[in-house]
């Protein structure tokens, strides 16, 4: 039952019933309606525009995302600028290191490859920077397998580097007898008058004239593999295995100062000029080999012999003389 209200009547000095007009009902009832929707269309807004109203964890994790957007644009100028060194290297590796050691360049498309197959990046997808993880991780897979090319190459170039080393160390390059010990350089590489047959016949080596015991060197780094005078014609000799299908004699040696097996170094006394074997007179004669056949000496004295002395070597050794042996 609803309460009756009652207000007092200054007039008659009494209480009067208050008596509801339906207007007014009418009117509270709108009322209310009006604030109902728009206490809905304000709910309304407000939710539209939830985004823009943030809470404190949620303005951090935008500052946060922010500053990753800004340190993968600061990865990909790295980025770039490493792929930026990485190019110039490939470009001496190509085109100095590899020509210098004689090795096939390295194709741009294997430099360069990306991965085929599978999805590496299915993981990224689906996220509002997606794209910008994917194109980075993309280009760090690249730069990283080009790095491991190019560090594969450098590996093979120091290998390289090292058997050149070893080789140029192992080739015969100097004169194994010095200039200031020898009497002349008597007969050289090619058609020489036989000293006890007088006919023509091929001299496959170099005469050096010294005094008995003058010292002979080992041209080149190797193995000493003959040390005795069982060969035909050279007396005592001794023969250097070198490498790299090198090998080097030494014939007429008055004595050795070495054995079969040992190894030698460049410029070590091997030995000394003596007149063993069919010889006419004390000399060295000076043999080089390569891959088991003789080959001209003249051309494997840069290690000692200056332009001007190689020049008259040079001269003297193709004048068509006699031989001492």
């Amino acid at each position: 039952m609803s309460k009756v209200k009652y207000y007092y009547d200054s007039e008659t000095l009494s209480y009067r019933k208050i008596v509801p007009k339906r207007g007014r009902k009418l009117g509270i009832f709108l009322l209310s309606l009006l604030g109902t929707v728009l206490s809905g269309f304000l709910l309304l807004l407000v939710y539209i525009n939830l985004p823009d109203v943030q809470t404190p964890k949620e303005r951090e994790l935008k500052r946060e995302l922010a500053q990753m957007e800004l340190q993968f644009e600061l990865l990909n100028k790295k980025m770039a600028q490493a792929e930026i060194v990485l190019e110039q290297v490939a470009d001496r590796d190509n085109n100095l290191y590899r020509v210098y050691f004689e090795a096939n360049p390295i194709p741009e498309e294997q430099r360069k490859a990306g991965f085929g197959g599978i999805n590496r990046y299915k993981d990224l997808e689906g996220f509002d920077n997606s794209k910008l993880i994917i194109n980075t991780s993309k280009r760090l897979d690249i730069l990283t397998k080009q790095i491991v090319v190019q560090s594969k190459s450098l590996d093979e170039i120091a290998q390289l580097a090292g058997d050149k080393e070893k080789l140029l160390e192992a080739i015969p390059a100097i004169q194994p007898v010095n200039n200031e010990n020898l009497t002349r350089m008597a007969s050289g590489y090619g058609y020489r008058t036989d000293p006890f047959t007088k006919a023509r016949k091929f001299h496959w080596g170099m005469d050096f004239t010294s005094p008995r015991g003058t010292p002979v060197y080992a041209s080149g780094n190797g193995v000493v593999i003959r040390a005795d005078n069982s060969a035909a014609g050279y007396g005592n000799h001794i023969r250097i295995d070198h490498g790299f299908g090198y090998e080097s004699l030494y014939a007429h040696l008055y004595k050795y100062n070495i054995r079969a097996g040992q190894r030698v170094k460049r410029g070590d006394l091997i030995g000394f000029v003596g007149s063993t074997g069919r010889s006419e007179a004390p000399h060295l004669h000076y043999e080089i080999f390569k891959d088991g056949e003789r080959i001209n000496p003249i051309n494997f004295y840069y290690g000692n012999l200056t332009p001007e002395e190689f020049a008259k070597m040079l001269l003297k050794s193709q004048q068509e003389n006699q031989s001492l042996d």
